[in-house]
């Protein structure tokens, strides 16, 4: 009967729960997004994840870590996808341009993350105090600017776009419209909206070529 009873609790217990890092990681990208670096708190990240806090501290070291990591995660996520058309060098620049900015304002009004761009929406709310986590955002948040740069530079090398144009300015103002659609987003925007920007962008795009 003792025997029984024994057998019968250690099969109840079960084995302990497994720490599932990208669900967490997920978890807290939602958590930065919506409320940004400073409002976000690790008790909030203990209660979303259902990480206890020495579990989160032996993964990640501190909320600093765990928001880097958010970060490359939010990078391999969406950014990365968002740029797959820029690389596709048989697609014409207007159109590889247009499937770009279309992804990125799906992605600025989806239902199923916050409105808006995540490094945008954190760096907005950055204490003066959290200087390495601005810096970390400013470093990653350049990237995207690079790769523009990079696709309008390669496609003038190829002569699709002249040799007058300034990759260095075009790339700029790219990144300033898509700033722009990532605040507005935040502020309400519909998908359509931010899509008729695009359009309006791209309209201006012979003119730009020639600034």
């Amino acid at each position: 009967m003792t025997t029984e009873m024994t057998s019968c609790t250690k099969k109840s217990r079960g084995r302990p729960k497994v720490f599932d890092r990208e669900a967490a990681l997920d978890k807290a990208m939602a958590l930065f997004w919506q409320h940004g670096y400073e409002a976000t708190s690790l008790s909030d990240l203990v209660e979303a994840t259902g990480a206890k806090a020495p579990t989160l501290y032996a993964e990640f070291t501190n909320k600093e870590g765990l928001f880097r990591a958010v970060l490359d995660r939010y990078i391999a996520r969406f950014a990365n996808q968002h740029e797959a058309p820029l690389h596709q060098d048989d697609t014409p620049v207007e159109q590889a341009l247009l499937a770009y900015f279309t992804a990125v304002a799906r992605c600025f009004t989806s239902t199923d993350t916050p409105a808006g761009c995540f490094m945008i929406n954190t760096s907005a709310t950055l204490a003066a105090s959290s200087h390495a986590i601005a810096e970390t955002i400013k470093s990653r948040h350049a990237q995207q600017e690079e790769t523009l740069l990079q696709f309008i530079t390669r496609r003038q090398q190829r002569g699709e776009i002249p040799a007058s144009a300034d990759p260095q300015v075009l790339s700029q103002f790219l990144g300033c419209v898509l700033q722009g659609m990532s605040v507005s987003a935040r502020e309400g925007a519909s998908c359509e909206k931010l899509l008729q920007i695009t359009r309006t962008t791209l309209r201006l795009w012979p003119t730009l070529l020639q600034v």
